[in-house]
């Protein structure tokens, strides 16, 4: 049967297979289980976002990455202004041609749409790749900064994923990165943890969730200069990254953000996913999507945990340097 495409890319068939490649039970997930997911990254990627990608833009924004938050902050705000410190990290300004590695709406049409809402697109352009394959897109030493929010957690490898964007920086280059790993407390040995990392894959469309260490021994492996690292989810602030997804009204920090605090609450989510079900049932979302959308619910969960225990981090930065030519 030939799976049904919509107009904007999304594929049936990818969204209604994404939960196949976990057990139902999570804590059955198995060795075998976690290769096929790395072999199978695009499916898996590909099949979450199809489904995801709408009911992030509803539940969370149009920016799909966490944020740390200062004391009455605004939800868009503080999506804004972490954004703002890794490109002043960076030290990114204008003239540069820089590469942004899964630029967050996975839908190129939609991309385009808000970059010219934003008056944008003379500046900004779209091309739908693999960033396994970056250098044959592309071609080496083509860029002056890569950066990626949050991104490269869905890559098979981080060696494979750093190496490309080594390859398509120019020497002295700049590479950002804010990544998702599990931190260096957390232990496989221990089958909570274990579980742990196995529902936050799930719920995120991430082939293996990895420690800390390993995103920092991939970017050196690759021949980067790590020139500043930082968990910044590490910081004492008084509003943890996690909150929104606590679904605790009481928590929002100004009058805007009750409705995106309130999605997330259990009322919320009953509404928001009888709907979807429905939505489904009328094929006006791709089958599957239902599904997709239960395991969003295990994401809050998994990834609140991780954040209350600091097994979890999404948002260890990295600014790494690529060595220049040496001179003959």
């Amino acid at each position: 049967m030939v799976s049904a495409q919509y107009a904007d890319g999304r594929q049936e068939k990818r969204v209604e297979n994404y939960t196949k490649f976990w057990q139902k039970d999570l804590g059955k997930d198995g060795e075998v289980d976690n290769q096929n997911r790395v072999e199978s990254y695009t499916d898996v990627v590909n099949g979450y976002y199809d489904g995801a990608t709408e009911l992030y833009e509803y539940g969370w924004a149009q920016s799909f990455h966490f944020s740390r938050f200062y004391k009455g902050e605004a939800f868009a705000a503080s999506l804004a202004r972490h954004e703002h410190y890794l490109a002043a990290q960076m030290s990114l300004r204008p003239g540069m041609r820089v590469l942004d590695v899964g630029c967050g709406c996975r839908l190129i049409q939609r991309a385009r749409k808000y970059t010219e809402r934003a008056g944008l697109e003379d500046q900004v352009s779209f091309a739908k790749g693999d960033f396994m394959k970056l250098s044959e897109q592309f071609g080496e030493n083509s860029f002056d900064a890569v950066y990626a929010i949050e991104a490269t957690v869905h890559a098979p490898t981080w060696e494979g994923v750093y190496g490309e964007i080594m390859k398509v920086l120019k020497p002295g280059g700049v590479f950002g990165v804010y990544e998702w790993c599990m931190t260096d407390t957390w232990d496989p040995s221990i089958p909570a943890h274990k579980e742990l990392a196995h529902a936050i894959e799930f719920g995120n469309g991430i082939p293996e969730m990895r420690h800390l260490k390993k995103a920092r021994e991939a970017m050196v492996n690759v021949g980067f200069t790590i020139e500043h690292e930082e968990d910044l989810a590490e910081r004492p602030d008084e509003v943890p990254w996690y909150y929104p997804l606590e679904g605790d009204i009481s928590k929002a920090q100004t009058a805007w953000d009750y409705f995106t605090v309130w999605r997330m609450s259990w009322s919320g989510m009953l509404v928001s996913h009888t709907a979807i079900k429905f939505m489904e049932m009328l094929n006006l979302l791709p089958k599957g999507t239902y599904d997709v959308g239960e395991s969003l619910k295990v994401a809050a969960n998994a990834l609140v945990k991780g954040g209350q225990t600091k097994l979890f981090t999404p948002m260890y930065l990295a600014i790494c340097r690529k060595p220049t030519l040496s001179k003959s």
